[in-house]
């Protein structure tokens, strides 16, 4: 990142870094570089430094000096998920052996990636309430390399103290990685708290439309990204042009969006406390969430997420998912349109029997940017 962008506002850098008007046209939207190998003056004369779109692309240039300026990161690389990000970021810097720390709440698909791929590799895990520092130190051992956090977490809406975690790590000789995606660097800046990388999937929020499926890395440390970069290029699970191309556009509006979602979901959020036939709601934002005053310190706003437990349990949760209008049946989030979902049947059910397991009764939501009015009478009537 340059000495003028670190100066420069969010929003500013969201709409300008990397993207730099095409030198041909003067076209201010870079191109979409839809290209596999380029022209060489003479053997190993390299225009730009491009040679194989695996290896690098003009379009995915651009997403990654954008990435690495929001983030406030010395590198940033961008994915064709956000799995495909997390397996880079393992295979980088883990070896048979080692140890992890995950949350015990963890996002479906990471747990899987854990429980399912790395542990084959002769690496080991253990799972801690990542918002009790003294649990994470617990489980800690001297062959720990890697402490896994989200904050908020998915789909439990957990907050961890990046900056005290950060300490545990580093005291252990270990890097803490902390997955954005539910904040965005727009609400949340984890390495400027401590962290080491920063992990997203740009399918959500970064994207912002529900039309691309990406990932990103953003390192700290520039010998840590360029061993990141060499892995990228050698796995190859890079984002293609095109898919590059939609993310950064996203990007664009991601401070007007993520100020609009945190609106939304406040007041969604406030509606459902107060809700006979709900049990309990999980947001960071309610000043009864026992991670409220650590959010508001680390976090700008509190997010568009909100996830709550259905009195009547899993069949009652189950039917408001199925008696949702507006708010549609679907997995993922971070679009502007608002979806539902039932995490033990849907996204969460890879954890299933394990100590991830989440409640039945769970309903989350992902609290797009329609009207507050509109959506909340969709879920007063889906409650019932």
């Amino acid at each position: 990142m340059s000495d003028d962008q670190s100066v420069q506002s969010f929003e500013t850098r969201a709409i300008h870094a990397g993207n730099t008007a095409d030198p041909l046209t003067g076209a201010v939207v870079p191109p979409i570089y839809q290209v596999s190998t380029y022209k060489q003056d003479g053997v190993g004369g390299l225009r730009g430094g491009y040679e194989y779109s695996r290896s690098a692309n003009p379009t995915r240039t651009a997403l990654e000096e954008n990435l690495a300026a929001l983030e406030g990161g010395r590198r940033g690389l961008a994915f064709a998920s956000g799995l495909a990000a997390e397996d880079c970021l393992l295979r980088t810097v883990l070896h048979p052996g080692a140890h992890v720390v995950i949350p015990n709440d963890a996002y479906g698909g990471t747990f899987r990636l854990f429980a399912k791929v790395v542990q084959r590799w002769g690496v080991d895990f253990s799972v801690a309430d990542t918002s009790d520092v003294d649990a994470v130190r617990a489980a800690v051992n001297d062959r720990t390399k890697v402490i896994w956090v989200e904050t908020p977490s998915n789909p439990l809406l957990g907050i961890t103290d990046i900056t005290a975690l950060a300490e545990v790590a580093h005291g252990a000789g270990a890097r803490l990685v902390v997955d954005n995606t539910f904040a965005s660097p727009y609400l949340q800046q984890p390495l400027a708290l401590g962290a080491d990388v920063v992990v997203h999937s740009t399918t959500k929020y970064m994207g912002g439309h529900s039309d691309v499926v990406g990932g990103a890395l953003v390192a700290a440390d520039a010998e840590l990204g360029e061993e990141l970069a060499y892995h990228q290029n050698a796995m190859g699970a890079v984002a293609g042009p095109f898919d590059a191309w939609l993310v950064l556009r996203g990007i664009k509006t991601l401070a007007v969006r993520m100020d609009r979602h945190s609106e939304n979901a406040t007041r969604i959020a406030e509606m459902l406390t107060s809700h006979p036939k709900v049990g309990q709601v999980l947001y960071p934002g309610l000043p009864e969430h026992p991670g409220h005053e650590l959010a508001a310190k680390q976090m700008k706003a509190f997010g568009g997420m909100v996830s709550f437990r259905v009195a009547g349990g899993e069949a009652a949760a189950v039917e408001v998912c199925n008696r949702a209008k507006l708010f549609t049946l679907g997995e993922s989030l971070g679009g502007v349109e608002s979806l539902i979902e039932h995490p033990g049947r849907m996204t969460h059910a890879s954890a299933a029997g394990s100590p991830l397991e989440v409640p039945a009764d769970l309903v989350r939501l992902s609290v797009g940017i329609e009207s507050a009015e509109d959506l909340l009478a969709d879920l007063r009537q889906a409650l019932g």
